[in-house]
């Protein structure tokens, strides 16, 4: 029996019926509070009054010394919690420095952000989505609100008054009204997904090609990624891209790169086999093609974010074959790595690059930083336009795109997944939204 058999979780269709209904009254119950007398600002919202997100974004920083910094402010909320909740525990991960972190991104981003209700929307609606296979049920949101307003008032000592409380509530309201609506809007679908491990291929040490076979459908686009949790370390999440079209049996392709000892990358690279079980988020991700893309297209990779590449490349020639008009012209492949030896899958790029004439790879390797991959990126700019999209550690993503900036790029043609805080973010793993 595989050692990661401790998965739980059944993926029957009279198990999964049941936990819709389950979540979908929890959330009903959820909404309900939200929406009466004592919900405060949602009660004002359902009345037809638009909720005023700049004036608690100005409450909130005028009092932020009082309550901050985040990173306390969040370790006596979880203590709060647990302590209350202690059943709640078991949701989360035995290292909580990470989570930590993901929260405290999701506060700066609530309040950088109170001001455009509307990208907090779209984006807490997609976490709700997400959310889901961490078996986060709705109503459990609420037992978070009393936390964080008990560890509002220890910070506080209770001299922001009732005040400075319900401005962060509002806005932290604000937000989880969204995620339950994702929530909601994702109950046709699986939370996550049993794969079973049926390659494990080790390259340079450090290196892993998994390939999984999810024990149901998992449909996904060309440069999506996807959170992996290892049987490992349960409730740990990391993100990989999916490199490819699902293989024979749906069979699909991760690369992971260890990026330090005790993690999930290390577990996956150096402590999984064949045979043994992970689980899969649900698909997401910026770098999809979309419609019919027009003009040239320039993908940048670093590392591991050859994966998503990899996927592309098939998307684009699989486009070309059923449609040879397609409106990709030219794709060039500028591919990154500190030294020749950091380029893998060398092989199979070569056999694609001598296959499509429409296809061209420039290898980059060695310099400072990533001065030298962006010099090469911004120096292959098309004249008629097109998208340049970018896929590998944050650095890499920010000097790229200040470089194409600098050289008159628009914004709207540089694409690339958000950049991800907190550690273990790897060499290609792409950014997590705020969690």
């Amino acid at each position: 029996m595989p050692r990661s058999t401790q998965l739980a979780g059944s993926t029957s269709t009279e198990n999964g019926a049941y936990h819709a209904l389950l979540a979908r009254h929890d959330a009903m119950r959820l909404r309900r509070r939200m929406l009466s007398p004592e919900g405060g600002a949602g009660a004002r919202r359902a009345a037809g009054e638009v909720y005023d997100g700049a004036a608690d974004q100005r409450v909130v920083r005028a009092h932020l010394e009082l309550v901050g910094p985040f990173e306390e402010l969040i370790t006596q909320l979880y203590e709060v919690l647990f302590t209350r909740h202690p059943a709640l525990r078991g949701l989360f991960p035995g290292e909580m420095a990470f989570q930590e972190a993901h929260l405290a991104q999701a506060f700066r981003y609530l309040l950088d952000h109170l001001d455009r209700p509307e990208e907090i929307t779209e984006t807490f609606t997609r976490l709700g989505r997400d959310h889901r296979k961490l078996g986060v049920r709705p109503a459990q949101y609420a037992a978070f609100e009393e936390a964080l307003r008990a560890a509002l008032r220890v910070r506080s000592g209770g001299r922001g008054g009732a005040g400075l409380e319900e401005a962060w509530l509002r806005m932290v309201r604000f937000g989880v009204t969204a995620m339950v609506r994702g929530a909601e809007a994702a109950l046709h679908e699986p939370p996550f997904w049993n794969a079973t491990v049926t390659g494990h291929q080790l390259i340079g040490g450090d290196l892993a090609v998994l390939r999984v076979v999810p024990h149901e459908t998992f449909r996904f686009e060309a440069g999506q990624y996807t959170d992996l949790e290892s049987a490992l370390l349960p409730h740990t999440w990391r993100p990989y891209y999916l490199a490819g079209e699902p293989g024979a049996g749906g069979e699909l392709e991760l690369h992971v790169r260890c990026t330090g000892p005790g993690g999930v990358s290390e577990a996956l690279v150096h402590r999984t086999a064949v045979g043994d079980e992970v689980r899969l988020g649900p698909p997401k991700g910026n770098l999809t093609l979309g419609g019919e893309p027009a003009g040239d297209l320039r993908l940048v990779a670093w590392d591991t974010g050859w994966g998503a590449m990899k996927a592309l490349l098939q998307e684009v020639d699989r486009r070309v074959r059923l449609s040879p008009g397609h409106g990709v012209r030219r794709v060039r492949l500028f591919l990154g790595a500190a030294d020749v030896a950091g380029l893998y899958d060398t092989e199979y790029l070569a056999g694609v690059e001598r296959r499509r004439p429409w296809l061209s790879v420039v290898p980059v390797t060695g310099g400072d930083g990533y001065g030298r991959l962006a010099a090469a990126v911004t120096r292959a700019a098309a004249p008629s336009g097109g998208r340049v999209l970018l896929a590998g550690p944050p650095a890499m993503v920010r000097t790229v795109t200040a470089s194409l900036t600098r050289a008159g790029v628009a914004g709207e043609d540089v694409r690339h997944d958000l950049l991800p805080t907190g550690a273990e973010s790897g060499h290609g793993a792409p950014g997590a939204v705020p969690a």
